[in-house]
């Protein structure tokens, strides 16, 4: 993915991804506070009241089965036959609070009185109650009876029931109480769902009042985002309106201060910038007169070179050729500046790029050095004048830093036209590569001078763009490869000829940095 994709998704997925994750979290804070708070206190209230529900109904009917047995066991005749044990059993069962009673005689092991003999009998008595209940405890001070009243809740067949049985006398019959609790369970359960339904209620009300909440809260964050997008945009007016005296204000206050002293900074670069290149601007102008002067008279100094004093002869040459070199540099600054003012236009017109590339070539005499692969027929809308400033850079470079034979091959691909310029050279330094289209780069920095004016790649690479295409540099199986791609039809940036910060903003040199 490149540094321009990673940017697209950074801008156009991260505020939104950003607002969800706020939101979310303050919803999920306000509904996990709600629901642990919502589950304690049911949890707590359910076990209270179902705790007080079973202590209630089961104290009644042992208290109840207690008396009915103390009550009615007194008619019990000595050596109670089965038929008596029988009616003592439905005796206290008859008391009103709808429970079953079973009774058992040692002296009558055949026989089990019940109430009820087809839905409950011996059987159905846990037996770990059965001992406890036939157990004889010491008499004492502080435990006056031998035998005691037990209980113990069991299911059966599927339902709840409360179990109590105590032995009469140690030498009478042991009764038995079945209880059923189905009631009582109904009652929990409503209970249970009547807290279930309360603690979603509070669970969908803590949701509303997170969303009303963070409603209230992201809506300045949203604000301080959109107002920071508009700022990256360039919008260096944009300001926040200061509401309160909370953090978030404080934010905005904050805001509002970067964002100006960001604008006056601004404001002073631009116009240190404009000065500098006014500055450029004017200063090539200015050497144009005085050097279109000078270039007539080396001419004439080249002409009568050969019959100067041989002692004078290399300074003249030497002064001719500074004196064209300095020419170059201010016709590179001139177009340079037309760049970075945003000045520079095209003057499209559809060419064979095939013949474009051999004209060049031609017009610099480069046939015997240049490999040209370029199919015809392939036809693009560019300025032919530009293009040839950029064919005649990278060609020119190859064959100067690179060495023969210079490759150049065409092709066409959706909607653009590829150009590669290759050489047979060593190539380009890893560590230079990054720098090639940088403007007065060194790749020696110890070397003062070159025989370029170091402004070549960054022209070419503003051509290039004004045409919306670019040129990328790297490293071949042999030497390196310099790749033009332009589109078939010329798509300039919006403010035509203008680079911004892009490799034109701080534009490159000709490949005598490497």
């Amino acid at each position: 993915m490149t540094d321009h994709q990673t940017t697209a998704r950074r801008f156009t997925a991260g505020p939104w991804r950003r607002l969800r994750s706020l939101r979310v979290r303050l919803i999920a804070v306000f509904a996990a506070v709600a629901l642990l708070a919502a589950v304690s206190a049911s949890g707590i209230a359910y076990w209270l009241n179902r705790d007080a529900v079973l202590k209630r109904a089961q104290d009644t009917a042992l208290n109840d089965f207690r008396v009915s047995l103390s009550r009615n066991v007194s008619e019990l005749p000595l050596n109670a036959s089965c038929p008596d044990l029988t009616t003592l059993a439905s005796t206290v069962a008859s008391s009103g609070l709808s429970y079953d009673v079973v009774v058992a005689d040692p002296a009558h092991p055949e026989c089990t009185a019940s109430s009820d003999p087809g839905q409950f009998t011996l059987a159905d008595v846990p037996a770990a109650l059965q001992s406890t209940v036939a157990r004889q405890r010491e008499v004492t001070e502080s435990n006056p009876y031998p035998y005691h009243l037990y209980w113990q809740r069991q299911n059966l067949a599927g339902q709840p029931f409360l179990i109590g049985g105590t032995k009469v006398v140690p030498t009478g019959p042991t009764a038995y109480m079945f209880k059923s609790l189905e009631n009582e369970r109904k009652d929990l359960n409503t209970l249970g769902w009547s807290l279930a339904i309360a603690t979603l209620l509070a669970l969908i009300g803590s949701a509303l009042l997170a969303q009303a909440a963070s409603s209230t809260v992201l809506r300045p964050v949203k604000r301080l985002g959109d107002a920071a997008r508009r700022l990256g945009e360039g919008h260096l007016d944009t300001r926040l309106e200061v509401e309160g005296g909370d953090e978030l204000a404080d934010l905005a206050r904050t805001f509002n201060r970067a964002a100006e002293s960001l604008h006056e900074q601004v404001e002073e670069l631009s116009a240190r910038e404009a000065q500098s290149r006014r500055f450029v601007a004017d200063m090539s102008h200015e050497l144009r007169t005085p050097l279109t002067a000078m270039t007539a008279v080396t001419d004439i100094l080249e002409d009568e070179a050969e019959s100067l004093d041989p002692m004078i002869a290399p300074a003249v040459r030497l002064v001719v050729s500074e004196t064209r070199r300095l020419s170059d540099l201010v016709e590179n600054l001139m177009e340079v500046t037309r760049f970075d003012a945003g000045t520079a236009k095209l003057v499209a017109d559809e060419v064979d790029m095939a013949d474009l590339i051999m004209s060049c070539i031609d017009g610099r005499a480069w046939y015997d050095a240049v490999e040209l692969d370029a199919p015809r027929g392939i036809l693009a809308v560019v300025d032919p004048r530009r293009l040839d400033v950029v064919f005649a850079n990278l060609i020119g470079n190859a064959l100067k830093h690179g060495g023969s034979p210079v490759r150049v091959k065409v092709r066409q691909t959706a909607g653009s036209v590829v150009i590669e310029v290759s050489d047979s050279g060593p190539g380009i330094p890893e560590d230079v590569l990054p720098h090639v289209f940088d403007r007065f780069y060194k790749a020696d920095r110890g070397r003062a001078r070159s025989e370029g004016s170091g402004l070549g790649l960054s022209i070419a690479m503003a051509n290039a763009q004004i045409h919306g295409g670019t040129i990328t540099a790297a490293n071949g199986e042999v030497g390196a490869v310099f790749t033009l791609t332009l589109p078939l039809a010329p798509t300039p940036p919006p403010n035509e000829g203008e680079t911004g910060d892009g490799p034109l903003g701080d534009a490159a040199q000709d490949k005598d940095a490497t």
